[in-house]
């Protein structure tokens, strides 16, 4: 296919697995990165989504994800316009060879000619024309029977980043190169040399592959991921507007990256050099870098503010006023229940801080203490011996399950907005100061009949406060 050929279908595939570590405690495992807006008021995976939306060249998204956060990707590509996004649930992750396969195979049997716009959720790409510009270019060459990528034109000797090495000017494909080699990340005085030698570029993690082709060539070098995906799929069921692939068929994929299994071995590799602005924001540095600044060189968040001191970074998330008073080159971010105080040379080295954190059995790696339901949300504002206080929000016309503790007894008041209870066999509409009062062990549902936004006072009581004492006899949403 040359450059004036038409286009085959360019079916964008978001891969928003991970958990983001490197940017605790903003991103927790249950809420990462990609599903923060870190960078405008959007998420990064509904910036990510805006990108690649409402023009006739791309096909409705597809979104591999992790099934624990299902429905707020579902909810936040709901809020930019994207009702009917497919979205995969891995099991477990299995690295992006296996991501990319689900994707192939799924797009390879609805358009055997499409092309697979695979995209990280959480990457920043501050020159959209430019990107699009670059995707065509891979498209074409992509649909000339090449396996394409994306060299970002390297602005730093970045020691953070894999980098590919441009061969020779593929024939007919402006700006399209053949790849002589991928690198790994590179120390300071050999990543300095590529920026001088100049057909060095960094590794983007973006590819636009043929479905058939990929599959193809991961059949000639990881046979056992395409046979586990296949399997996966074929034994998939459909949960709601959710695709599940078989657990038990999926855990037998080896994990492993597409560049490992396939683009450092295939003689299709092709690189598409490009300066996009882009950014993979893996640690709080990257932040800095790309916000703005003020006259010293500081990037203030929130309710932050930094004082005599320079090349700062600070953000507020919970309302509290976070001051900085002579410091340089300094992280600090501060959440409802937790705050970081870094270097910012030291803040791509998190990740071990998070794990003892882990290990030590805290819960501030895992979640926050607001926690997204498919219904709405719940935030813990209090807990003691033997009782604990929370807020819940329930969307108009959302349900909770219908539900019973073995442990816990619940008194809900309601501070605005319209409940309908359902209390065994009893149906009870509460109003604004009105409550309820819940026994323990008894089937229980909280509803929102109303047009606008249910916020209630939840004061549990009992012998064991946890999530897990919750048996659900019927669930809108297919939990158990």
């Amino acid at each position: 296919m040359t450059d004036s050929a038409p286009l085959p279908r360019i079916h964008p595939v978001l891969l928003s697995g991970g958990s983001g570590v490197r940017l605790w405690p903003m991103s927790r495992e249950q809420y990462p990165k990609q599903l923060l807006p870190l960078c405008s008021e959007r998420s990064m995976l509904q910036d990510t989504a805006r990108r690649v939306a409402g023009t006739d060249r791309f096909a409705t998204p597809l979104v591999i994800c992790n099934q624990e956060h299902r429905f707020v990707i579902a909810e936040q590509l709901r809020q930019i316009g994207i009702a009917d996004p497919r979205i995969v649930l891995e099991p477990f992750g299995r690295n992006t060879a296996a991501a990319a396969a689900l994707a192939a195979l799924i797009v390879a049997q609805e358009d055997p000619e499409g092309l697979l716009l695979l995209l990280p959720a959480d990457h920043v790409i501050r020159d959209e024309p430019a990107f699009l510009e670059a995707v065509e270019r891979a498209a074409r060459v992509a649909g000339a029977g090449r396996l394409a990528t994306f060299g970002i034109v390297p602005t730093a000797p970045e020691t953070g980043y894999g980098y590919i090495r441009c061969g020779d000017r593929i024939e007919g494909h402006v700006g399209t190169h053949e790849v002589a080699a991928f690198v790994e990340k590179p120390a300071r005085a050999v990543a300095e040399g590529y920026l001088a030698e100049g057909s060095y570029f960094w590794n983007s993690g973006m590819f636009v592959l043929p479905a058939g082709l990929y599959l193809a060539e991961l059949e000639r070098y990881e046979p056992e991921v395409l046979a586990a995906c296949r399997a996966a799929l074929d034994a998939s069921r459909t949960d709601i507007d959710f695709i599940r692939p078989d657990s038990d068929a999926f855990a037998a994929a080896p994990s492993i990256s597409i560049d490992y299994a396939v683009m450092e071995r295939t003689d299709r590799a092709a690189v598409v050099p490009c300066s996009i602005g882009w950014t993979d924001v893996g640690a709080w540095s990257a932040l800095w870098e790309i916000g703005e600044k003020d006259e010293a060189g500081n990037v203030c968040q929130g309710d932050a503010v930094a004082w005599d001191s320079q090349g700062c970074y600070a953000r507020s998330e919970d309302g509290a006023l976070v001051a900085l008073l002579g410091m340089t080159d300094t992280v600090v971010v501060a959440t409802e229940d937790a705050i970081l105080v870094a270097a910012k040379d030291k803040a791509q080295d998190i990740k071990p801080l998070v794990e003892r954190l882990k290990k030590e059995g805290r819960s501030e790696p895992l979640q926050h203490r607001r926690v997204y339901r498919p219904w709405g949300f719940y935030q813990s504002l209090h807990t003691g011996e033997r009782f604990q206080v929370k807020r819940l929000t329930v969307k108009p016309g959302a349900q909770l399950s219908l539900q019973m503790h073995y442990h816990r007894a619940e008194h809900w008041v309601v501070v605005n907005g319209t409940a309908l209870v359902t209390r065994g066999e009893e149906k009870i509409l509460l109003r604004e100061n009105e409550s309820v009062y819940l026994p323990l062990g008894t089937a229980h549902r909280l509803e929102n009949p109303g047009k606008v936004p249910l916020n209630l006072i939840e004061v549990q009581s009992g012998s064991y406060l946890g999530e897990d004492d919750i048996v659900r006899f019927d669930d809108t949403y297919g939990r158990v």
